[in-house]
């Protein structure tokens, strides 16, 4: 079978649209504002003044000076220019050209959602876009990379976060758009672990239970995702404090992030230890769960009855 990405429904669209041009400007994205102010701090190391500078590449100064507020993005070729005439490093010039292509990556996503996405979670989600492996746990609800709309938007309807008569659309909107990245090429190693509590709440009536159990055994027959169930029967467990979602990048395990959802729209961690720690746990949590097999043969069972 083949999971089916859910397109964003039209009236979606439109509530989108509506919340970006009537809520306030949201802060520039933490990227946009490093990436300005690394390269306004080179410019001044270099002894380059504004002027000088854009002049050399007869640019205005109000074209450079945006660039180095954040106040506007930059090219990649624009980019290469600055970074070539500051004399940075080659092996350095990477992390320009990440940062850069991240706070894009963001901006992409608020053009479609407007303010209505947490300055954590859209910076999640533009990172989720380029993971090689997402490893999620989750104690409560479904994945939201694995949700139907109607159960997202069953779980949407009592959340005490979203706020505005239009936030249910746009959340529910935003998490089917996620769901583009399983079906990208090459798409990412998606590995979850899920409650025994998850599969047998009763969120939104039987019915939308039943197809969102489906979708998940749908999930699990491809070959790039894995659906294991942490059964009542393994008692304690590292996972108690909360879901998280690991994010990895190209082979490098160390060039990971993780996500923690709470009430006040998440937090990311990428500080070495922390991720030590939280691998540690889904491997715990991986050991500890019923095997993809046995786990859809539990899912089936729960479907059909």
């Amino acid at each position: 079978m083949i999971l089916q990405v859910m397109p964003l429904c039209g009236y979606a669209r439109r509530f989108a649209g509506w919340y970006a041009r009537n809520m306030p400007p949201k802060p520039l994205p933490s990227e946009r504002r490093h990436l300005a102010a690394r390269l306004r701090r080179l410019r001044e190391q270099s002894g380059h003044t504004l002027t000088e500078v854009a002049a050399n590449f007869g640019w205005s100064d109000a074209k450079l000076s945006r660039i180095e507020t954040g106040t506007t993005g930059i090219r990649d070729a624009d980019l290469a220019k600055l970074l070539a005439l500051y004399r940075v490093p080659e092996a350095q010039r990477a992390q320009f050209t990440s940062l850069a292509a991240q706070a894009r990556r963001r901006a992409r996503w608020e053009k479609v959602f407007g303010n209505g996405l947490s300055d954590a979670y859209a910076t999640f989600v533009a990172f989720e876009e380029d993971a090689t492996a997402i490893l999620a746990f989750e104690p409560q609800v479904f994945p939201g990379i694995l949700q139907t709309a109607e159960y997202a938007s069953a779980i949407m309807r009592r959340s005490i976060v979203l706020d505005g008569p239009d936030a249910v659309s746009r959340g529910v909107a935003a998490r089917l758009a996620r769901q583009a990245v399983l079906v990208r090429e090459p798409p990412p190693q998606l590995a979850v672990v899920i409650d025994e509590a998850v599969l047998r709440r009763q969120v939104g009536g039987p019915d939308v239970m039943r197809r969102q159990l489906w979708r998940l055994i749908e999930a699990s027959e491809r070959p790039n995702i894995t659906v294991q169930a942490l059964p009542f029967a393994a008692g304690a467990h590292p996972g108690l404090a909360g879901s998280f979602e690991i994010l990895t990048f190209g082979s490098d395990a160390v060039s990971s992030l993780v996500y923690c959802e709470d009430l006040t729209g998440g937090v990311i961690r990428d500080a070495p230890h922390d991720l030590r720690r939280y691998r540690d746990a889904f491997e715990v949590l991986r050991k500890s769960a019923l095997g993809p097999e046995e786990t859809r043969s539990m899912i089936q069972a729960l479907a059909s009855g």
